[in-house]
C-alpha cells in the first residue's frame, strides 16, 4: 500500500497572532510561513509524488503552490475531509482566552469526549480524516502501484489524529503529539499495519533550543507556531 506525506501549512497570521483560526476565512500564511513553503519543494527532491491532496483552506493552499509550480505535471485535489477542525464558537478567538474554559481541561486530557460547541467533536474530526486517508490509500495504489507515494497538506490536529490512529494510540493520546508548521510527517502502509516513519520533521533543530519563556505543559489546540 502506498505511502503517505502529511504536511502541515506553513506558519500563518493566525499562527503568530494567537488566534484559533479553524475554518476562518482569509487566513494566509506569514512571511515565514510563505519562505517554508517556497523550501518545501527542495526537501522533497527525488520523492517520486504520485498525487497531492489538500485541505481546501487558504494556508494549505499557499503552501502546496511553490511544489505544484516545481512540479507541473502534479495537479492539486481539495478534500475537505482533511480541512480542520470545525472549532465552532471558538474560531477565531484568542488560544489566551480560550485556555481558561471549562472545555480546555476536556480537549487537553479527554479529547475523545470533547465536541466544541457550535462544530463538532475531535472523535468526529479523526475519523473523517481517517476515512479519508483509506479512500487516498485505495486509489493511489490503483492508480498508480502499490509502492507509490503521495502527500497531503493538512493541519496540526488533523496530522496528529492520523498519527495516534496509525500507532494505534486512543485518541486521548494525542496531545502528546506535536507537529510544527510545514514539517513532514510520514506513514508507510501495509497489509498488516502502518509504520510510523518520519515524525514533524523540518529539518530545522531551533525550536528544540531552550527559550527565554518556557512552553506550556498544555498542548496548542490547532498546532503551535513552530519556532520563534
Amino acid at each position: 500500500m502506498p505511502t503517505l506525506i502529511l504536511v502541515r501549512h506553513g506558519r500563518s497570521t493566525a499562527n503568530t497572532e494567537g488566534v484559533l483560526a479553524g475554518w476562518t476565512p482569509g487566513v494566509a500564511l506569514d512571511e515565514r510561513g510563505a519562505a517554508q513553503a517556497a523550501a518545501l519543494p527542495g526537501r522533497l527532491v527525488g520523492l517520486p509524488i504520485s498525487e497531492v491532496v489538500t485541505s481546501p483552506l487558504q494556508r494549505c493552499q499557499e503552501t502546496v503552490r511553490p511544489l505544484l509550480d516545481a512540479r507541473p505535471e502534479l495537479t492539486a485535489h481539495t478534500d475537505e475531509r482533511i480541512g480542520e477542525a470545525h472549532y465552532g464558537d471558538w474560531s477565531g478567538r484568542k488560544l489566551a482566552e480560550l485556555k481558561d474554559e471549562p472545555l480546555m481541561e476536556v480537549v487537553q486530557a479527554h479529547p475523545s469526549a470533547a465536541a466544541f460547541p457550535g462544530g463538532e467533536s475531535m472523535r468526529a474530526m479523526q475519523t473523517r480524516a481517517a476515512e479519508a486517508v483509506r479512500e487516498w490509500n485505495a486509489r493511489v495504489e490503483r492508480d498508480h502501484g502499490a509502492d507509490a507515494v503521495y502527500l497531503m497538506c493538512s493541519h496540526g490536529d488533523i496530522i496528529k489524529s492520523l498519527v495516534a490512529e496509525a500507532l494505534g494510540l486512543h485518541l486521548d493520546l494525542f496531545q502528546r503529539i506535536s507537529v510544527e508548521p510545514c514539517s513532514i510527517t510520514a506513514i508507510r502502509y501495509t497489509r498488516l499495519r502502518p509504520f510510523l516513519v518520519r515524525l514533524g520533521d523540518t529539518g530545522d533543530f531551533a525550536s528544540l533550543a531552550p527559550r527565554e519563556e518556557p512552553p506550556a505543559d498544555d498542548a496548542t489546540v490547532g498546532g503551535g507556531a513552530g519556532a520563534p
